[in-house]
C-alpha cells in the first residue's frame, strides 16, 4: 500500500511534537514537511530533544501540496486564519486540532472527530475538527448515557488536565515554581468545551436541557486529564457497567473498567479508561485520557487512519508509563 503523505503546521508545539512522534513509526504515513516559521532550517530534534537519533527532518517554512493529509497544529484563531490565506488543493484532507471549526455554526465543511460519537461521518469527510482534551474525556463519559436518553438532570463535573493543557508558551500559570506543588481552579462554569460537550449530547439525545456544571482545574502534573462526573439516575451499579460496556464494545480505545482506575493507566497511549459507581441517587462516573494523545494528536491520527481506510489502532499501540 502507498504510504500516506503527511504534512504538518505548527510542528514545534506540544501536539505538533507528538504528532511527529507517532507519524515517524506509523507503517503507513511518511512525513513530508514539518512547517514552523520561527525554526525554519532547524533540525526537528533541536525543539523536540528527545527525537535526537529518531528523524532527520528538519523544520520548513514552505508549503508542499505533495501530501494527502495536513494536521493543523496551530493556536486558537490561526486554523482558520491559515485557510483563509493559503490555497490548499481540493485532494488534501484536513486535521484540524485547534477549536476554530469544532462548532456547528462554525464547522463549515468540517466534521466533528470524535470516533466514539460519529465514526461512520468522520469515514466519508473530508475535512475533521479534532476535539478539544477537556471535551472528548467528558464526552466519553457522557455519551452512552445520551444515547439512551438518560440525561435527565443536570451534570456536574471536576476535571484536571496537566500543565500540557496550557500548550508551549510560558505563562505565570504553567511556570514551574508556580504550578510544582499547586492546584488552582480556571474558566469555572465557562470553558470553551462547553459548548462542544452541549452539541454532541444533543445529536444523541436532542431533548437535553440541563445544565452542564464544570469546575476545570490546573494540576501540577505534566500530561492527563482525569474527569469526575455525576448525575442523578435511576439506573443501578449493574445496569450503568452494562450500558457503557455496550456502547464502547466497538471501539478499540475506550475501555471501561469495573474497578478504580487512575492516571498511570493512560498517560502515552491514546486510550481512554472510564469506570462508573453508584452512591445513592447520585451515578459517577471517572473517564481519564492523556490530553496530548486520546486528547489531542492520538486521536488526530486516529481520525486519520478512518479518513484512509486504516484499521484505527494503526500506529497507535502505545505504552503506558506505568512508574
Amino acid at each position: 500500500m502507498t504510504k500516506i503523505k503527511v504534512g504538518i503546521v505548527g510542528g514545534a508545539g506540544y501536539t505538533g511534537g507528538e504528532l511527529i512522534r507517532i507519524l515517524i513509526n506509523h507503517p503507513q504515513a511518511e512525513i513530508i514537511f514539518v512547517n514552523s516559521n520561527s525554526n525554519a532550517g532547524n533540525p526537528v530534534y533541536t525543539v523536540h530533544t528527545d527525537l535526537f537519533g529518531e528523524t532527520e527532518l528538519q523544520f520548513t517554512d514552505e508549503l508542499s501540496q505533495e501530501i494527502d493529509v495536513l494536521f493543523l497544529c496551530v493556536g486558537h484563531g490561526a486554523a482558520k486564519k491559515f485557510l483563509d490565506n493559503n490555497n490548499i488543493e481540493p485532494h488534501i484532507k484536513i486535521i484540524d486540532l485547534s477549536q476554530d471549526f469544532r462548532l456547528k455554526q462554525h464547522a463549515e465543511n468540517f466534521t466533528y472527530g470524535l470516533p466514539e460519537l460519529q465514526r461512520n461521518d468522520i469515514v466519508s469527510a473530508k475535512h475533521i475538527a479534532n476535539p478539544g482534551c477537556f471535551a472528548t474525556a467528558i464526552q466519553l463519559g457522557l455519551l452512552p448515557l445520551a444515547a439512551k436518553g438518560l440525561l435527565s438532570q443536570d451534570i456536574h463535573i471536576n476535571a484536571t488536565t496537566g500543565s500540557t493543557g496550557a500548550g508551549q508558551s510560558l505563562s505565570t500559570t504553567s511556570h514551574f515554581s508556580w504550578r510544582n506543588n499547586n492546584l488552582s481552579v480556571y474558566k469555572a462554569f465557562e470553558h470553551q468545551h462547553l459548548n462542544e460537550i452541549g452539541e454532541s449530547l444533543l445529536k444523541l439525545q436532542p431533548n437535553f436541557n440541563h445544565t452542564i456544571n464544570f469546575i476545570p482545574q490546573r494540576g501540577n502534573f505534566t500530561r492527563g486529564i482525569l474527569a469526575s462526573i455525576y448525575t442523578a439516575s435511576d439506573l443501578s451499579a449493574e445496569a450503568a457497567l452494562r450500558l457503557y460496556e455496550e456502547f464502547y464494545a466497538e471501539h478499540p480505545f475506550t475501555h471501561v473498567s469495573p474497578t478504580n482506575i487512575d492516571l498511570k493507566q493512560v498517560v502515552n497511549t491514546n486510550k481512554a479508561l472510564i469506570h462508573v459507581e453508584k452512591h445513592g441517587k447520585q451515578l459517577l462516573i471517572i473517564s481519564i485520557i492523556d490530553n496530548l494523545l486520546k486528547g489531542a494528536s492520538g486521536q488526530a491520527v486516529q481520525n486519520m487512519n478512518l479518513l484512509f481506510d486504516l484499521a484505527e489502532t494503526t500506529g497507535l499501540r502505545l505504552k503506558a508509563g506505568g512508574f
